[in-house]
């Protein structure tokens, strides 16, 4: 069983019991493989149905992305929502929404529910461009309340830097709605609640291999074995070998983590808002303040396992790149994780076989994914809700193994160049009309 990595996270966790391993036979009407936020999720969701439910982890209880990611709390996904309604129409389209709103709600109604304080759930989320985009940010709440009767609010470029102290920024759209949070100590308040349901959660018990069995499934582990008519298959990138189909849908990419020392008058001089931050590029920044005065700051994104062994100063060359104000702040963590992506940038939710589930791809979707999928394939099994089959255009679609994972390098490549083509379009448009 592996710890935590050492991350800021790691060392600001909040209670956390290390749990058994599976031991010998075990029967349960679901099992649950991952324990990171669809897999307490789901599990949690399940036996409010009255379900029996074992939740199988390979290492620690939010061992993975879960609790590694920058804890933003916001609805929408990866792919674009006017993308969405040109394919698969408007109705669809404001469907799919929905549900990432009810999946923030999720998240809002736990930390509630179960006092969750640990997860330090804090308000709002500002998304910002970094070339001058006016008209079409402008209009974008219009649009957004016309097709899915959302509102955010538009931020010209003054007030953005009057919030964000740098020239790097132009307009944002804020989001009241979304939120974000300590992720790590959110997920460990969630299989707190779990057990205290009824949830059976077994770590550093890796799901193995996956039989069929006389009322249902058999997942073995290295010292036991889950016999159950459901499978739900939440392990995300870090876990493979229980459904070849599943594995080769989704592609594992890494982003990288840091947070700063607790500096917050220095801090406060450069970034005044205490919103979660990100701006829209395809492999973009996005950090926030903390509430004991530090920074953190996630970005970088590879499809290269590896971490860079100059992790944290390449991210510190990012903060200063905007915020050269910032040039004194240290950098006290760094760290990696494994996001799951799929090609069509969209989650994996539903049923892949009889009594098979999938809830993965979460990558770029924030956390509210996570909390719907656990829902949507809670309520198909205990109640036969059909919600889940939204998610049935996308589908497990080949990833393309390492060919997909060279492309989609290339991809973010192609993103990148186009990014600074546009800010330096931009940068000498101000210095045309300054004069500068």
């Amino acid at each position: 069983m592996n710890p935590h990595v050492n991350s800021y996270y790691e060392a600001t966790l909040s209670g956390g019991k290390q749990r058994a391993a599976l031991s010998g036979p075990c029967v349960a009407d679901v099992c649950v493989v991952g324990g990171g936020l669809a897999g307490l999720t789901t599990a949690l969701e399940l036996v409010r149905y009255g379900k029996s439910v074992a939740v199988l982890e390979a290492n620690r209880v939010g061992w993975g992305a879960s609790g590694r990611n920058g804890g933003f709390v916001a609805a929408g996904y990866a792919e674009g929502l006017e993308t969405l309604a040109g394919k698969l129409g408007a109705d669809d389209a404001r469907a799919l929404f929905d549900l990432s709103r009810e999946g923030v709600r999720m998240v809002q109604e736990n930390i509630e529910t179960f006092n969750l304080s640990a997860a330090q759930s804090r308000p709002g989320a500002l998304s910002v461009v970094r070339y001058d985009n006016e008209a079409e940010l402008a209009s974008a709440p219009e649009r957004l309340a016309g097709m899915f009767d959302y509102e955010v609010d538009y931020w010209p470029t003054d007030r953005v830097r009057s919030q964000l102290r740098t020239s790097t920024y132009f307009q944002g759209l804020y989001d009241a709605s979304a939120i974000h949070i300590h992720p790590l100590n959110y997920i460990t308040g969630l299989s707190a609640a779990c057990e205290e349901a009824g949830v059976r959660i077994f770590e550093g018990s890796a799901g193995l291999r996956m039989r069929a069995g006389s009322t249902g499934w058999v997942v073995t582990t290295q010292g036991g074995e889950v016999g159950a008519e459901h499978v739900v298959l939440c392990h995300s990138t870090y876990g493979k070998g229980l459904h070849a189909g599943l594995d080769r849908a989704v592609l594992p990419v890494a982003t990288y983590v840091v947070t700063t020392n607790s500096v917050p008058e220095l801090l406060s001089e450069a970034i005044v808002s205490e919103a979660a931050i990100a701006d829209t590029r395809r492999a973009g920044d996005y950090y926030r303040r903390l509430p004991d005065g530090r920074l953190l700051w996630g970005g970088r994104i590879s499809t290269q396992r590896s971490e860079p062994a100059r992790l944290a100063q390449m991210l510190k060359q990012d903060i200063v790149g905007i915020y050269p104000q910032l040039a004194d702040i240290e950098i006290e963590y760094a760290w990696s994780g494994l996001m799951a992506y799929a090609v069509h940038k969209m989650p994996i939710i539903g049923s892949i076989g009889e009594g098979l589930w999938a809830a993965t791809a979460f990558g770029g979707h924030g956390l509210n994914t996570t909390a719907i999928a656990g829902r949507l394939i809670a309520q198909a099994i205990a109640g036969g809700d059909d919600r889940y089959r939204l998610f049935e255009p996308f589908g497990t679609s080949w990833a393309g193994g390492s060919v997909g994972r060279a492309a989609t390098q290339m991809v973010y490549w192609y993103y990148q160049l186009r990014d600074r083509i546009e800010e330096t379009r931009a940068q000498r448009k101000t210095r045309n009309a300054t004069g500068a």
